[in-house]
């Protein structure tokens, strides 16, 4: 604690904390309704990026008030905010709020279109797999980042069109793409054929089940090792995500 004391010397506790009075109080998260006041604040975006993203990660906000707040969010003036809703619609919403998330893709900011592209990959609907064939498409998303997290969110739909789009872009000039795409490959056909576009062309136009043998889609998640001053008491650990299955996907037999 002498440490972190040291560390924070020279910073006022009001600014990493508004109405911090201590250390103590600094390791611990904003209560529900200190993080509902910020989302919600008019005058400034920050608090509402701050709120709206703490919320995104809080258990316990999949109710309607917070989804509500989310969807209303997702059209803020501010990016920040934008992006920080379509996570948060990701994590608590369901099939009703495609929508919001596809229509996310076309927002002209990069981040907020990497949140939407993101977020698609932890709700099923099969009226998000055009937006995220577009999405695919270089000469519809410019961004790679944008690309490739497309091709992962469209590992969870076995269709021939999302096939004939993943192995298109097995030709992207960005490695990231080229990854992603061949991991939703592998899950969809039980295949690895590697990142030759033509093996596969062959492969899928003469097999009758290409879907026979695919796997169950998981949804990336964030996980890292704690930080050296993680292991410190009241410090909490990083906010590490358990992997599953898209809100809304039908069991697979």
């Amino acid at each position: 604690m002498l440490a972190v004391s040291a560390l924070l010397s020279g910073c006022e506790l009001s600014e990493l904390r508004p109405g911090a009075q201590s250390i103590l109080e600094l390791s611990q998260p904003p209560s529900p309704q200190e993080a509902a006041e910020w989302a919600i604040d008019p005058y400034d975006a920050n608090n509402r990026y701050r709120g709206t993203l703490l919320l995104a990660n809080a258990p316990f906000a999949g109710e309607d008030v917070y989804l509500r707040l989310f969807e209303d969010n997702i059209d803020d003036a501010d990016p920040g905010v934008r992006a920080a809703a379509c996570r948060a619609l990701a994590n608590h919403g369901n099939a009703t709020h495609i929508p919001l998330l596809t229509g996310a893709l076309k927002d002209a900011e990069i981040g907020v279109r990497v949140e939407a592209a993101r977020g698609l990959q932890r709700v099923y609907s099969v009226d998000a797999i055009d937006p995220l064939i577009k999405s695919l498409s270089p000469a519809e998303e410019p961004e790679y980042a944008v690309r490739a997290e497309a091709a992962c969110a469209l590992g969870q739909y076995r269709e021939t069109r999302v096939a004939e789009a993943l192995i298109a872009a097995l030709d992207d000039r960005h490695l990231a793409v080229n990854r992603a795409t061949l991991d939703s490959l592998r899950v969809l056909t039980g295949q690895d054929l590697g990142y030759e576009r033509r093996d596969w062309v062959v492969w899928f136009n003469e097999t009758q089940a290409p879907f026979a043998m695919g796997g169950v889609y998981v949804y990336p998640v964030f996980s890292r090792s704690k930080f050296w001053y993680e292991h410190l008491p009241f410090v909490p650990p990083p906010p590490n995500e358990v992997a599953g299955t898209p809100a809304g996907m039908p069991v697979r037999e």
